[in-house]
């Protein structure tokens, strides 16, 4: 005979009974599942941005044929290959590659001088910049001479260290998933549809209108961080937006809850770390500057500061990824909907032998 639990004369649960009740099988596991994003959150974070090292920055070298090439030579034997350099052959052109993204800065040597000058852009992230003037400050006191840095690209004043674009950035990936994971398990444990699916993947659409003009504005006309592009940034939004949210829909309708899971782990855990934010590329380790790209928060921060600082140059492959993501997120939802439609119920079959 059971236990009694109600009555007044009922023995009491034992605690471990009450904590079975209290965290099912399903909620410990959910709670494992949260630690480890924990966990992996923090290893991510901290092991991609705890030392940052220049690693084959991409850098012009204007001078004299004969000069550039052993300034080339002498840069590319500089201990642990902080720099990619290239030969270029002026300096309008060295200019002109920094603005078009091609290179992170150019030295200028002046062969009748001892003062050179280092091309930078803040606008491309201010650590990126700060770290190619101190390592040439160095290099060019090993050969007495002296550097001075012009901005090509600088960062606005309310900007600070440019890290604006890569704030609304995070937003707009923020704002992608948590609006999926709500409209994913909005209807409790009720398998799509593909009716289902495609209003959901309209709900996102609207979402990611609003939530790129909100964005937008914010970070242009209300606070002024990002004062240029206020038409591009929008649509940007719009596109990270919906991209991150059918990515999460997606990932949702192949893993259930668990997908939602995933969708952070791909956006938060990998994206944001890689995604050249806080360090740009050639200041992240290899494998975290080699994801970064193909991570929304990495595609988004990259067209983000080319929309606002570098003219809109160097937008198209970033736009290629995101949009990537928006389709497959599409197509994949509106696929699993289909595939796990759950058949009509049969009628009732009647008795064996009724009406013979």
């Amino acid at each position: 005979m059971t236990q009694s639990t109600g009555g007044p004369g009922a023995h009491p649960r034992s605690f471990l009974g009450e904590v079975r009740d209290a965290v099912t099988p399903r909620a410990t596991l959910l709670v494992l599942g949260v630690i480890a994003l924990m966990l992996l959150f923090i290893t991510s974070y901290v092991g991609a941005l705890h030392h940052p090292a220049l690693r084959d920055a991409s850098v012009g070298v204007v001078a004299p044929p004969p000069v550039a090439k052993e300034t080339v030579t002498r840069l590319e034997e500089l201990p642990g290959s902080p720099l990619d350099p290239r030969a270029v052959a002026d300096e309008a052109t060295a200019r002109r590659q920094i603005e078009d993204r091609d290179v992170d800065g150019a030295l200028v040597v002046d062969p009748e001088g001892t003062t050179d000058t280092l091309l930078v852009a803040t606008g491309g992230g201010t650590a990126l910049a700060t770290a190619l003037e101190r390592l040439f400050t160095e290099v060019e006191r090993d050969e007495r001479r002296t550097l001075r840095v012009e901005d090509v690209a600088p960062a606005s004043a309310q900007d600070a260290n440019g890290l604006s674009s890569f704030y609304v950035v995070v937003g707009w990936c923020v704002g992608g998933y948590l609006c999926a994971s709500i409209l994913a398990i909005s209807s409790g444990a009720r398998a799509s549809t593909p009716r289902r699916a495609a209003i959901r993947l309209g709900a996102m659409a609207v979402v990611a209108a609003l939530g790129g003009l909100g964005g937008a504005l914010i970070a242009g006309p209300a606070l002024d961080a990002l004062p240029d592009g206020f038409a591009g940034l929008w649509g940007l939004g719009a596109l990270i937006i919906f991209a991150v949210g059918a990515a999460t829909l997606a990932l949702q309708a192949v893993f259930g809850v668990i997908g939602i899971g995933v969708a952070i782990l791909i956006v938060v855990i990998l994206g944001n770390p890689s995604s050249g934010g806080a360090l740009p590329g050639p200041l992240l380790p290899p494998f975290w500057a080699a994801i970064g790209p193909a991570l929304p928060p990495g595609a988004g921060t990259w067209a983000a500061r080319s929309i606002v600082y570098f003219r809109g140059n160097d937008m198209t492959g970033p736009l290629l990824v995101l949009s990537a993501w928006a389709v497959a997120g599409t197509v994949v939802t509106v696929l699993m909907s289909a595939l796990r439609r759950r058949p009509e119920p049969e009628p009732a079959r009647t008795a064996r032998g009724s009406g013979a």
